[in-house]
């Protein structure tokens, strides 16, 4: 979970620190197992999809880093202007 990312931006880092703000501004959310960052594809075997979502909004969410998905999707609501979504799929 990352958000606040500045509108200018056109890519994200291939590694991005587990930090709750990072260099651009942007904000690190709690993942799956309620660290922050993001820390790859873990499957625990077998073929496994995982899905990226990006928002555009209208505004700057009052949310400090930390925040979990739910959180997230509760302070978007009726501010996402578009969206954008990637399924990868990764196997060990």
């Amino acid at each position: 979970v990352v958000y606040h990312i500045p509108s200018n931006a056109r890519s994200l880092a291939e590694y991005m620190p587990p930090d709750p703000r990072l260099a651009d501004g942007s904000m690190n959310g709690k993942n799956s197992w309620g660290k922050l960052g993001y820390g790859g594809p873990c499957p625990p075997g077998g073929m496994h999809r995982y899905c990226f979502k990006l928002y555009a909004l209208d505004t700057v969410l009052n949310l400090g880093s930390g925040a979990n998905k739910e959180q997230l999707l509760s302070a978007m609501k009726g501010h996402i202007l578009g969206q954008a979504a990637l399924m990868g799929k990764y196997k060990r």
